[in-house]
């Protein structure tokens, strides 16, 4: 048993680094045929500053009354999933990493277009652990976004309000992850992701009382509430719901591809989730669930690079055992179970 323990590992190892090498392989030719890519730090710095600009000329043309709420929240939500990649590839130093004040000052970018996530520097930390233990019970990161956790209530509320979701699972987390504090998490959230949830509250507390109780009471609303709620509906619709959509379909996808539970090596990790029925959803996580699983071999690789490598990356990865669209997650509390056969589209 020793004997074919040892000899599973070193395939396992044999085929990751497989996996690696054609992905290097496949960046390097890119980035030959396109000199663009050499500028780097330019690409990341120019992307988030035109998602910035989407999401800015988006709110004015809303509070100008020439694009519905319903195309603002949309646009809105698009250009805060790209600010998302850039603060991931953040995370991982691929951008300005000699440049403090540009590259600090990215990160503050990338969290003020995503109020309702702790701050970037805090969550450093969880994503380097996350690379470290993923599918652990120690992996903070996908644990606070639903992976581990069977189908019901609790597992919707953690993908849909992290905050109420945190709050519902914080024992079970007390309890099974090492150094978890909710008061250093409420510290890092704070003051964007505190408001954030606040005016996110307050627009659903007032909206459903207006809509049960509004139409009887006899007395009008303090000419104070209705100007607080005027400016809270404007921010839901610019900054708020967008990003109630972008991490609701990253948090379904990420807790979906992730694994939680018999993982023994990097290709066991997560998946590759590309089903047709899932696009609505990778609309709003830039193509999270097909191309994450390359994030996971190589580390430090700015997110276009992945959707470029892609194409033949993937193949490499079926070709060396990484599974795709199984679905047994969906049921199974992300367990990855080693029996079953998992059937390519």
């Amino acid at each position: 048993m020793l004997v074919s323990n040892a000899s599973d590992e070193l395939s396992a190892q044999q085929r990751t680094r497989c996996i690696i090498q054609a992905i290097r392989a496949e960046e390097q030719y890119w980035r030959e045929r396109y000199a663009i890519l050499r500028y780097q730090d330019w690409l990341g710095l120019g992307i988030l500053l035109l998602a910035l600009t989407g999401m800015l000329t988006a709110a004015y043309l809303y509070y100008l009354q020439v694009l519905p709420a319903w195309a603002c929240i949309i646009v809105a939500a698009l250009c805060a999933s790209l600010s998302h990649e850039i603060e991931h590839d953040l995370i991982h130093r691929q951008y300005f990493r000699n440049t403090p004040i540009i590259y600090h000052g990215m990160m503050l970018l990338t969290w003020l277009m995503r109020p309702n996530t702790v701050n970037p520097w805090y969550r450093r930390g969880m994503h380097l652990l996350h690379h470290k233990v993923s599918g652990s019970r120690n992996d903070l990161e996908e644990r606070l976004v639903g992976n581990g956790i069977a189908y019901g209530f609790s597992r919707f509320i953690v993908m849909f309000d992290s905050l109420s979701g945190l709050f519902i699972r914080r024992a079970v987390l007390r309890r099974e992850v090492d150094n978890f504090s909710v008061h250093k998490l409420l510290q890092a959230s704070f003051p964007l992701a505190s408001l954030y949830f606040l005016c996110w509250y307050l627009f659903l507390l007032f909206h459903a009382y207006d809509a049960l109780f509004g139409g009887v009471s006899a007395a009008p609303y303090p000419e104070i509430l209705v100007s607080l709620m005027q400016g809270i509906d404007f921010a839901v619709v610019v900054l708020i719901a967008p990003n109630v959509i972008r991490s609701f379909c990253l948090n379904f996808i990420t807790s979906h591809m992730h694994y939680y539970g018999n993982v023994h090596n990097m290709l066991q990790q997560t998946q590759i989730l590309d089903r047709w029925y899932f696009m609505p959803l990778q609309l709003f996580c830039f193509n999270f669930g097909s191309t994450h699983t390359i994030h996971h071999f190589v580390v430090n690789q700015p997110f276009y690079l992945r959707q470029l490598v892609a194409g033949k990356a993937l193949k490499v990865l079926r070709e060396q055992g990484v599974r795709r669209n199984d679905l047994s997650t969906f049921f199974s509390g992300n367990r990855r179970q080693e029996e079953q056969t998992i059937k390519a589209n």
